[in-house]
């Protein structure tokens, strides 16, 4: 049992993945915080987080350069995170510290989501026409997109025959995303030259959350029963994010490692399992995906919380997953993954916020659990 996660990193370590089973509590987010000051030291020198990757581009021109101002980074969260007040202490705080480093030695600031929100997804027509006009060509999007609307109605995601994804137009504009990909690579020398290196990715960045569109609308417009859609929306989200993570490793490889922050559910290495009573979902995550295709390790860490206010959870009760952990930790800790085989999973708990309680598959290939005994106790650190 220990309070610093250095002592469970492999040597080298690539991508470290810390879960947790819920977003809102903010206990685990005062602990990452206290986490990411601690892995400077180890060679950190990046944070992914599970907001959208075109937006997180306004965090990291704040955090890396001063662009802007704290209030218009925050803003360009996604899923309405800027308002926790966890996010923005470690925004400013990366600010603060980069302020007096030079460039190469500053930190960076990633999302490694899509642009979605729950059952939702915008027109990818911004994103095409950002990349179309960075390559100077004349093309005419709008004309095929149509009305943004159409595409960011929650009807386009929950009513196969509402969504645009599967018309002749999303498949013109699947074909003009494939051509200007390609053409931003073919022509990337030039336009470096012309622009800079940052500047071209910054493009690939807004093309590849264009294409991702896309193919999340395409699956929208299949048809099938509830659980059968709604996994195979949950998959189409979770490869983009893994797409996103390995392109963040590419970038930052050289400068150190980087430290992922998400969902259990996200993050995990098993495949992911959701069941209630109205749905039963399989798919695999983005930690799974990237624990398959890494070229580096892949250090999954598990989120466990006992008791919490905020989301209307009180102590686990004997058996459970959780049990294995509670009575182990003071206030909060890392121990080694237990498997029990007779363990089972919390029911009998109404709570708000996605919460979801630890399972076989969440712990099935974690290299250790981050226990919460109460997130009451647990404040702001001091050194963030």
């Amino acid at each position: 049992m220990t309070q610093d996660i250095r002592d469970l990193l492999p040597s080298p370590t690539g991508l470290l993945a810390l879960g947790e089973p819920a977003h809102r509590d903010p206990a685990f987010g005062w602990v990452r915080n206290d986490i990411v000051a601690r892995l400077i030291d180890h060679g950190f020198r990046s944070i992914a987080l599970e907001i959208d990757r075109v937006g997180a581009l306004v965090v990291n021109d704040f955090v890396h350069d001063g662009l802007g101002s704290l209030d218009e980074a925050m803003s360009a969260f996604s899923h309405d995170f800027g308002n926790l007040a966890t996010n923005r202490q470690l925004v400013a705080w990366m600010r603060d510290y980069n302020a007096e480093l030079p460039r190469e030695q500053r930190l960076t600031f990633h999302g490694f989501d899509a642009p979605l929100e729950t059952f939702s997804a915008p027109s990818p027509r911004p994103y095409l026409e950002h990349a179309r006009d960075y390559l100077g060509l004349d093309l005419d999007i709008a004309n095929l997109t149509g009305e943004d609307e159409r595409w960011s109605r929650a009807e386009a995601v929950l009513d196969p025959a509402a969504s645009p994804g599967a018309t002749a137009e999303a498949d013109r504009l699947r074909a003009i995303a494939d051509d200007l990909f390609t053409s931003l690579h073919a022509r990337a020398p030039e336009l470096i030259a012309a622009t800079s290196h940052d500047q071209w990715v910054r493009v690939r960045t807004h093309l590849t959350a264009g294409i991702g569109l896309l193919r999340y609308h395409a699956q929208s417009a299949r048809p099938g029963d509830q659980s059968t859609r709604v996994s195979r929306l949950a998959a189409t989200r979770d490869a983009l994010m893994a797409r996103n993570l390995l392109d963040i490793r590419g970038l930052e490889a050289r400068r150190g490692a980087t430290l992922v922050y998400a969902h259990n559910q996200h993050l995990q290495k098993a495949g992911s399992v959701i069941t209630t009573p109205e749905l039963n979902l399989t798919w695999f995550g983005a930690g799974s995906i990237v624990n398959s295709l890494a070229p580096e390790p892949y250090t999954f860490v598990a989120g466990s919380l006992g008791r919490s206010e905020t989301l209307g959870i009180a102590d686990p009760e004997p058996g459970t997953y959780e049990s294995l952990f509670h009575e182990r930790i003071g206030t909060w800790g890392f121990v080694p993954t237990q498997a029990d085989a007779h363990a089972h999973v919390r029911t009998g708990i109404t709570p708000q916020q996605g919460y979801v309680p630890l399972d076989a598959a969440t712990l099935d290939g974690a290299d250790a659990v981050l226990h919460i005994h109460d997130s009451a106790a647990v404040r702001a650190p001091g050194a963030v």
